[in-house]
């Protein structure tokens, strides 16, 4: 059995978060994101490279909840995958990229929170390891 994994993505948040609708109603979390740079030195130390940028997207409640919850400078974890598509830009056919995120954290490496955890509808509430880890994998 192998162990199910998606590509992940690390970074911060570049620009003002937008919430819209699609067509059919469901929302659509977007933002400008940054990811950090670093090369490795001989003597061991790394040096900053410029960030690299792209639009990260949600969708359904994830974008509701992380456009409630994601300001510019906030960093974040993310898992999920790469969409390519075309659009025009100056009368001419571009591909690009967008990274959909399936799940989105903050980074715990980089940010401070406090967790409000949310009240089992079961009788026989899941034991407080269970519960953490489900809060952790869904990022709230």
């Amino acid at each position: 059995m192998s162990i199910p994994t998606q590509l992940s993505l690390h970074g911060y948040i570049a620009t003002n978060p937008e919430l819209t609708r699609s067509r059919n109603g469901v929302h659509r979390f977007r933002a400008r994101i940054g990811v950090e740079r670093f090369r490795k030195e001989t003597d061991g130390s790394f040096t900053r490279l410029d960030s690299e940028y792209c639009d990260l997207v949600a969708f359904d409640t994830a974008a509701e909840r992380a456009f409630a919850r994601f300001r510019v400078g906030d960093s974040f974890v993310a898992s999920g995958y790469v969409n390519a598509y075309e659009t025009t830009r100056d009368g001419q056919p571009v591909t690009r990229e967008e990274f959909v995120a399936r799940r989105l954290g903050h980074d715990l490496t980089r940010t401070t929170y406090e967790v409000v955890r949310r009240q089992s509808a079961a009788s026989d509430p899941a034991p407080p390891a269970v519960t953490e880890a489900i809060d952790h994998a869904i990022g709230f």
